[in-house]
């Protein structure tokens, strides 16, 4: 093709063309003009018909695409040029390489931005990829890099023949020491990229491990989880801790509402009706419980010393359980006590038995 290009200005040219050095720059001076005329019709034609779309991705595209699109053409222009010049084989085959070279690295460049602008699109879509969010962009972006730059670095190994399969065994073995090195730190990071795939919580979300620790989300990393506790205490807990724990997620569900379950136990020969009907009215006096699903009270069981009613209700934030919790009993307990309605408490009675004379042994004689 390029050769067809030469042989075409050399006839437009006529005499001039017996100079090389004009017949190269008339070659540049045509993959300039291409060059301008594609970015011309990206940027005036094919944008007329992105702004019909109900999305800006194209227009991004677009945009990302001018200079890619540009420099290639320019390229192939001074490739074409260097052969008209009649250089030498080497000087012809290194500026080759050079020109390849530098194609990869441009459409690499807008390979990562491409994906970059791609996931962030994909994520804002409801509904669309539930493994997509706007949390895991970054996650995927950071692996998708990976990828592009790799394969960069391969095609620029292979354009200057360099033994490839040479330099993946040492990658390879460097590999493998520092993961031996650092299995702990691998381990928290594969560990941390399954969470942020998963998503068995989000920042934001409270949550209790099976050892105890219970709190706030405050951030999510690739090795580690930050947890805020209730006495405003910060918990760094390793991914791999994590990944092999029990986690409950109290905000977790169909919705952030978190139930609050309150014990009460009432004295035998209470009137059952009217227990349930004070508890009932406490809740619903208490402005942070939920109207829909309403409070409801349940009789659980025959208690040794009591009768055992238990008081459910919802509230909109796992947040809220502790002062709900404290208002209701407070409440319980006041109303209780100006209704007569006893709360019992455990009683043990101690019988003490006389102790029995002690024996008399007959004097020695």
């Amino acid at each position: 093709m390029e050769q067809s290009i030469t042989n075409y200005l050399a006839e437009a040219l006529g005499p001039w063309a017996a100079n090389r050095w004009v017949l190269a720059a008339a070659v540049l001076g045509l993959a300039l003009a291409v060059a301008g005329v594609a970015d011309l019709v990206l940027t005036r034609g094919a944008a007329r018909l992105t702004r019909r779309s109900r999305t800006d991705l194209d227009d991004r595209l677009l945009a990302l695409l001018r200079r890619p699109l540009f420099l290639t053409v320019l390229a192939f222009g001074v490739w074409t040029a260097a052969g008209a010049l009649a250089l030498s084989d080497e000087v012809h085959r290194t500026l080759g390489r050079v020109i390849a070279s530098t194609a990869i690295l441009v459409w690499a460049v807008f390979a990562l931005r491409f994906t970059s602008l791609l996931l962030d699109t994909l994520s804002r879509i409801e509904g669309r990829l539930e493994w997509l969010e706007p949390r895991t962009v970054t996650l995927f972006d950071n692996l998708s890099r990976l990828l592009l730059v790799g394969g960069a670095a391969y095609g620029i190994c292979l354009v200057w023949k360099l033994d490839v399969g040479g330099i993946l065994l040492g990658a390879g073995v460097l590999g493998l020491a520092l993961g031996l090195a650092a299995k702990d730190t691998l381990a928290n990071i594969f560990s941390g990229i399954f969470i942020l795939a998963d998503a068995p919580y989000q920042t934001g979300d409270y949550i209790v491990l099976d050892s105890g620790e219970r709190g706030q989300v405050t951030q999510i990393g690739l090795r580690s989880t930050r947890l805020l506790t209730r006495d405003d205490i910060e918990v760094t807990v390793p991914n791999a801790v994590i990944g092999n724990a029990k986690i409950v997620n109290e905000s977790g569900g169909p919705w952030p509402k978190r139930r609050v379950r309150v014990k009460v136990g009432v004295a035998y020969g209470s009137d059952v009706d009217r227990v349930r009907q004070v508890l009932e009215e406490i809740a619903a006096a208490e402005p942070r419980m939920t109207e829909e699903p309403s409070p409801r009270v349940r009789f659980r069981a025959f208690g040794d010393s009591s009768l055992d009613f238990e008081l459910l209700g919802w509230i909109d934030e796992a947040a809220l359980r502790g002062q709900v919790v404290d208002a209701l009993l407070t409440a319980i307990y006041k109303r209780f006590a100006a209704e007569g309605i006893e709360i019992p408490f455990p009683q043990r009675d101690v019988h003490l038995h006389p102790a029995a004379p002690a024996e008399t042994k007959p004097p020695d004689r």
